[in-house]
């Protein structure tokens, strides 16, 4: 079967490119912990972040916060 109803098949977006849509037209920002682009300050405020909003990821210390 070659034919798909719209919105199926076809290419999909890169992660990068639906990260970088979903903080454009949603605000939403989606950024991995150990992500290289970012110093280790960001990267921690970014732990600490989402320990706060979302709780401690299994097998992580709780720390001062």
């Amino acid at each position: 079967m070659k034919w798909h109803p719209q919105g199926f098949g076809g290419s999909r977006r890169a992660p990068d490119e639906v990260k970088r849509a979903g903080w454009q037209d949603q605000g939403v920002l989606v950024i991995a912990e150990d992500d290289p682009r970012l110093s280790w300050p960001e990267r921690e405020l970014i732990r600490q972040l989402g320990a706060k909003l979302y709780g401690p990821r299994p097998g992580q210390e709780v720390g001062n916060g």
